[in-house]
């Protein structure tokens, strides 16, 4: 392939092929999240409350505890506890 305006074209398009390679994995991995979701629903758990605790888990325990100090203190300014 040429090069054109200093852009190697057979450079590019292994990036762009890499890229869409990674795409189709990304989406086939987020159909494979889709699915346990949806067994952990047929099972009775609650999805929202799921994904709220994956959610929490990838955080850092200061900026977990942070972040529920201050939900605490919102809730009790709004007299939600």
């Amino acid at each position: 392939m040429a090069e054109v305006g200093g852009i190697a074209g057979d450079h590019l398009r292994s990036f762009i092929e890499r890229i869409e390679r990674l795409e189709e994995e990304k989406a086939a991995l987020a159909a494979d999240i889709k699915d346990v979701y949806a067994e952990a629903k047929g099972t009775g758990f609650d999805v929202k409350i799921m994904r709220q605790l994956v959610r929490l888990r990838k955080m850092e325990d200061h900026d977990r505890t942070e972040q529920e100090e201050i939900l605490d203190l919102y809730k009790r300014a709004l007299g939600m506890e």
